[in-house]
Order: C-alpha cells, then sequence, then structure tokens
C-alpha cells in the first residue's frame, strides 16, 4: 500500500477559509453602522433617500449572502477532500493547480 502524505489542495482549501472569513467578517461589519444610520432616517430622509434605502438594503443583502455563500462552498469542498493521499496523487495535485 502506498504511504499517504498531507493532501496540497485540503492544506490549500483550509488556508483560503482562513483567508476568507475574516475578510468577509470586515465586510459584512463595515457595511453594517451605514446601513443602520441611513436606514433609520439619521443620514438623509426624503423621497430620494427612500430609493437609495432600497438600493442599500439589495446591496446588503447581496453582501451578505454572496459572503455566506464563499465561505459555505468552501467549508463543503474541504470537508469532502481527504486530508492525506497517496505521493503521486499529491503530485497530481500540486501541477493540476499550481501548488508550492
Amino acid at each position: 500500500m502506498a504511504e499517504l502524505v498531507p493532501n496540497p489542495l485540503h492544506a490549500a482549501l483550509g488556508e483560503a477559509l482562513r483567508t476568507v472569513e475574516p475578510l468577509v467578517q470586515e465586510i459584512e461589519s463595515g457595511i453594517e453602522p451605514p446601513y443602520r444610520d441611513f436606514h433609520e432616517g439619521r443620514v438623509w430622509t426624503g423621497p430620494a433617500a427612500k430609493k437609495f434605502d432600497a438600493q442599500l438594503v439589495q446591496h446588503r443583502t447581496r453582501v451578505r449572502g454572496a459572503g455566506e455563500k464563499i465561505i459555505s462552498d468552501l467549508q463543503r469542498a474541504l470537508a469532502v477532500t481527504p486530508r492525506q493521499v497517496s505521493e503521486e496523487e499529491a503530485k497530481a495535485i500540486k501541477q493540476r493547480y499550481g501548488l508550492p
């Protein structure tokens, strides 16, 4: 039986998740204060403000949904990727994905 080695794809997915999670959190937390202020009418009021508020709500929803989707996709890929593979598989994975 071939000796197993760490799967470089598993390591890369884990690293990507560790990199992306705080960035998504930063983006989500960055949109919340302006959204709250604007949505509560502290910044601007009137008909144009209502239209802008509706657009801001849509953008906030898209930002949050996209961030959640990215993280869940990475988590799912990581969960189904074996931690260890044969040496030959590791070499093929490195070559296929351009991993060091």
